[in-house]
């Protein structure tokens, strides 16, 4: 997944001494958890690099982390390669033209509901809240339901099947 306008609103914003901030919503976090009970991977590949990303990574526990890279679709390839995955059983979020080439070669390629008219025409499934405002959560969640996992893991939050 992308950071900025996907697990972000897309804005930052700088405090009086130039440090970044960046919000992250909690709702999205609990996404990611729910793929990793699924015994799904994560990963983030974002074209910036930021400590607050470097945290949320940690903090929920994501496989791989890459920062930096100008060509998301060259990393994405690399990180399957060198993890032996197919592109086809990788599923991507993104919001923008750096994302679309990782989007159209992705299994399942999605977008968040304000993602650019280019990558919402590319994606497969498109998400019906903004980036950073639960649409990871909600991809999550439709990854899991499609792989029949869904109701077995919400189970394990007393959610009735």
């Amino acid at each position: 997944m992308d950071v900025d306008g996907v697990l972000t609103d897309g804005r930052v914003a700088y405090t009086s001494a130039g440090d970044e901030i960046k919000a992250f919503d909690i709702k999205d976090g609990l996404g990611i958890k729910l793929l990793q009970k699924g015994g799904l991977k994560t990963a983030i590949i974002t074209g910036r690099t930021s400590k607050m990303v470097e945290r949320r990574f940690e903090e929920l526990g994501i496989d791989w982390l890459i920062q930096g890279p100008e060509d998301k679709l060259q990393a994405l390839k690399e990180l399957a390669s060198e993890h032996n995955f197919k592109l086809e059983e990788i599923a991507y979020i993104g919001d923008d033209l750096p994302d679309l080439a990782a989007i159209q070669s992705a299994g399942i390629g999605m977008a968040v509901a304000d993602a650019s008219q280019e990558v919402r025409q590319a994606a497969q499934f498109t998400t019906k809240n903004s980036g950073g405002h639960g649409a990871v959560r909600e991809a999550c969640e439709w990854l899991l339901d499609q792989q029949g996992k869904l109701n077995r893991i919400l189970s394990a939050f007393g959610v009735n099947e």
